[in-house]
C-alpha cells in the first residue's frame, strides 16, 4: 500500500517520491553532483544516514543552505505533517555521510534550537518561497539541520 499524504499542493505519492529520489541520486553521481528538472541550479547534496529502526544505509538528496561554511538541511517532507525519515535517522544516529559534487565527506548531524533554527529557515525561505510555502501548509515546526564536518 502506498501512502499518500496532502501538502497543499496535491497528494504526494510516496512510492513515486522514492522512485524519483533514485534517479536524483543517479544523475547526481552521473553528472558530477549536478542534476535537471526542478533539482536544476539547486543547492544539492545526498545524506547518507543509517536507518534508526532498520539500521540500514539510507541516501537522501536534499537541498541546503551554506553560511560561512557551515551546511544546513532542512525537514520539510514537503510540508508534510510529519518529520522525514532521514531526520529521525539522524536522531538516532547523527554521524553521516554528506556528498556535494564530487566530495564526500563525514559529518555530524546536529539540530538546531529554536533561535537559529528560526533565522536559517528563513535565509532559506528567502532563497527559495517553495520552502516558505512548505512552513504555511503544516502545523509543526520544520527542524533544521546542521552538518558539522569532521
Amino acid at each position: 500500500m502506498t501512502q499518500n499524504v496532502n501538502n497543499g499542493y496535491g497528494q504526494i505519492d510516496w512510492k513515486r517520491q522514492i522512485d524519483r529520489d533514485r534517479q536524483i541520486i543517479e544523475e547526481f553521481h552521473a553528472n558530477r553532483g549536478k542534476v535537471d528538472g526542478p533539482f536544476a541550479g539547486a543547492s544539492l547534496l545526498l545524506l547518507d544516514t543509517t536507518g534508526a529502526k532498520s539500521g540500514q544505509s539510507r541516501t537522501h538528496p536534499l537541498v541546503y543552505y551554506s553560511e560561512n561554511g557551515r551546511l544546513f538541511i532542512f525537514a520539510t517532507k514537503a510540508g508534510a505533517p510529519t518529520n522525514p525519515d532521514w531526520y529521525y535517522n539522524i536522531l538516532a544516529h547523527p554521524e553521516v555521510t554528506v556528498e556535494i559534487g564530487t566530495e564526500k565527506f563525514p559529518a555530524t548531524g546536529v539540530v538546531l534550537g529554536e533561535e537559529e533554527r528560526a533565522q536559517m529557515y528563513a535565509k532559506q525561505a528567502a532563497l527559495s518561497p517553495r520552502f516558505a510555502e512548505y512552513e504555511r501548509t503544516t502545523t509543526r515546526k520544520i527542524p533544521v539541520v546542521e552538518l558539522v564536518r569532521k
